[in-house]
């Protein structure tokens, strides 16, 4: 499960559920340097703006150690066209087409058509393919289908008609539809299922299928796709030799060698299990790989690879391809390893049934890493905080991992502006305690949120797995139950005892002002007016700022306030909002403990995807005066082996790319490896 910035838009402390982590006055010194040499911004289009990150301690790191990561480096990207095809059947066919256009094309490259073309493609690269990347919505090019048959004529390229005529028409409009009352399945454009696949398919075909342990059951579905064959439903599993496979023999051929330069024998065994279930497709082996990589927790490289989230599949069981390679940050790690070996004390204080809180909370590990590359769905758009394995027994038995990627949140950090925030804030003092202690609650908030949130609580007896029980309201769920369980802690002493904070209520104060600020404002500026809340993240911090907000109208926890026109929310009360958040974490809970379909629809149809379209028009109009963009993803930083006569690396060097443009085309040529989908 994965924790993505609120908007990377305004002041750092409202972007981010994380925050640059606190330094030494060594360091500290380090990175005002850095932040004066180092270039962080490589360009904005339409919604979006491409950064840059470093890698802090690259050059500290043994030469074994950066050849584990070049080659996990490279499994990744390996298989960075399986997210293409995963999220759109056209999108390789179409990327192609676009790609050869923009390095081939000779004619006037001065015309507003062209340049509303080179906006599309950096939009479809930047996406991974032809649908918005958050909202899921098919992104309009501003140009004409005539124009691109001239732009195809004239760099002879061919585009059969279906994938042509897909760009313009009104088909295949959401890649995710998540609306209530329809064919999720069917209105989805996402590739996880076939022709004529429905609900009902989906359904039916996963009841029938039984696992060996009931009490750990296999993640069926989550690397393979649905299709009907003669009227027959079947599995098309993603393996060596399979769905993917010509891209999956060169995942395996890289994470062979990095098994040969693991750290550790259980890394190393972590990664033979990897192997072997990219070879096989083996469900019981993706288990005992995740039981593996999940005590494989010392040294100084880790990772994350294979088809794992579950956030664009409309029900929940498929899998998008993603890799995090990812080096630890050793201080930050060591001062936010309190929260872990607290995990016991937050569970037994929180508000939950007692019926639903762990006896046991076993295996929590909280890092502070810093990325060296990703690939897949978590690039060009990236997370800034990551809790796996998802598997609910394996948490319960084993333990999960927490990461906030803190190179990254660094990069937002940096690059960031104020500029928002002044206009959404209600008052000074809601501003001062935004500079002051914003940064320092959204780190805590990420922490808290992956930590404990994602590993607090445990099922009912019997209850099925929440893909089954609660169906396309899953993960929505999930994610604000992990949210529920940061914001309860961060208005609590229990921070400042353990040493995490200096003023727990000022901190608290600025964590609570971020979220309902973006609950119930910010955050709509990403949509259309008249849209609904579609993406799971933005459903949750809308279901429980709204949540609170009406259950707290009594007592005037949260004032709707109307100045010159415009709408502010203003706090009144931090301890009464405490409670409210409680009371909601401890129902939540309880749906997801007893499989409550009927309360979770409920709850997120009735305060998380509606939108009061006076208000969005307000907030799209008082935030027509931004330039900056909403959205933010990365540019990877390249990794070059440097190798001696003999063909040995010797060294691997840090280069940045110039242009966004530049590494998507390299990426495409270097690691085009499905071309039977081509």
């Amino acid at each position: 499960m994965k924790i993505k910035a609120l908007l990377t838009v305004v002041f750092v402390g409202t972007l981010l559920l994380s925050c640059g982590q606190d330094k030494s006055k060594e360091s500290q010194q380090t990175s005002k340097i850095e932040q004066t040499t180092f270039d962080y911004n490589v360009e904005q289009f339409a919604d979006i703006k491409v950064l840059r990150y470093q890698i802090p301690g690259w050059d500290d790191l043994t030469l074994k150690e950066k050849k584990l990561v070049y080659y996990l480096t490279q499994a990744g990207l390996s298989g960075r066209d399986i997210i293409w095809d995963q999220n759109y059947k056209h999108n390789l066919k179409i990327r192609k087409a676009l790609e050869t256009v923009y390095t081939n094309y000779t004619g006037d490259k001065t015309t507003k058509d062209w340049n509303a073309f080179e906006t599309y493609l950096k939009r479809v690269w930047f996406s991974n393919g032809i649908h918005h990347h958050y909202s899921n919505d098919k992104i309009k090019p501003e140009f004409s289908s005539d124009y691109l048959k001239e732009l195809f004529a004239a760099t002879n390229v061919k585009l059969e008609e279906d994938a042509f005529n897909v760009i313009f028409n009104d088909e295949d409009l959401k890649k995710v539809n998540q609306a209530k009352g329809v064919d999720n399945v069917a209105l989805s454009a996402v590739n996880f299922y076939g022709e004529g696949v429905t609900n009902k398919d989906v359904e039916t075909f996963y009841a029938s299928k039984k696992s060996p342990d009931p009490t750990k059951p296999l993640s069926f579905g989550l690397n393979s796709q649905l299709v009907k064959e003669n009227g027959v439903l079947k599995e098309r599993v993603y393996k060596s030799g399979g769905l993917y496979g010509s891209a999956i023999d060169e995942i395996i051929k890289w994470l062979e060698l990095a098994k040969g330069v693991a750290e550790n024998e259980k890394q190393a065994n972590a990664l033979g299990l990897l192997i072997s279930y990219y070879k096989t497709g083996d469900l019981q082996t993706w288990d005992d790989y995740n039981v593996a990589w999940t005590a494989a927790t010392e040294g100084n490289i880790d990772y994350i690879n294979s088809f794992i989230e579950v956030y664009n599949d409309p029900l929940g069981y498929r899998g998008s391809y993603e890799t995090i390679v990812q080096i630890k940050d050793f201080d930050m790690s060591k001062k936010m390893a309190v929260l872990s070996d607290n995990a016991q004390w937050f569970e037994d204080n929180s508000p939950l049934m007692d019926a639903h809180k762990k006896k046991n909370v076993v295996g929590v590990s909280y890092k502070t890493v810093n990325v060296a590359g990703e690939a897949g769905d978590a690039s060009p758009s990236t997370p800034i905080g990551v809790n796996l394995p998802n598997a609910n027994w394996i948490r319960a038995a084993v333990g999960s991992k927490s990461v906030s990627l803190g190179n990254i949140v660094d990069a937002y950090n940096n690059a960031g502006g104020s500029e928002r925030l002044k206009e959404f804030a209600n008052d000074a003092e809601e501003l001062e305690l935004e500079e002051k202690y914003s940064k320092l609650a959204d780190k805590l908030h990420t922490a808290l949120h992956e930590v404990v949130g994602h590993a607090s609580g445990q099922l009912n007896p019997g209850v099925g797995e929440t893909k089954e029980t609660l169906k396309n309201y899953a993960s929505t769920l999930e994610e604000g139950r992990a949210d529920l369980v940061a914001l309860y802690y961060l208005y609590d002493s229990k921070i400042q005892e353990l040493g995490l904070v200096d003023d727990w209520e000022k901190t608290g104060k600025a964590a609570y002002n971020d979220y309902i600020r973006n609950g119930l404002l910010m955050q709509l500026i990403r949509l259309n007016l008249g849209d609904d809340v579609e993406e799971a993240h933005m459903r949750n911090r809308q279901w429980v700022s709204a949540w609170v907000f009406e259950k707290g109208k009594a007592d005037n926890v949260i004032e709707k306030i109307t100045r010159g026109g415009k709408t502010y929310y203003n706090i009144t009360d931090y301890v009464k909002l405490r409670k409210l958040f409680g009371d909601l974490l401890r129902e939540t809970q309880r749906i997801k403990s007893e499989g409550d379909f009927k309360a979770v629809e409920a709850l997120v149809e009735g305060y998380g995807v509606k939108v009061d379209q006076k208000l969005h028009a307000e907030v799209l109009e008082r935030n027509k005066q931004f330039k900056s963009a909403p959205y933010s993803g990365f540019v990877n930083p390249v990794l070059e082996a440097k190798m001696n006569e003999a063909g040995d690396i010797i060294d691997v060097k840090v280069v940045q790319p110039k242009t966004f443009a530049g590494q998507m085309l390299d990426y495409s040529k270097r690691y085009n490896f499905l071309p039977e989908v081509n």
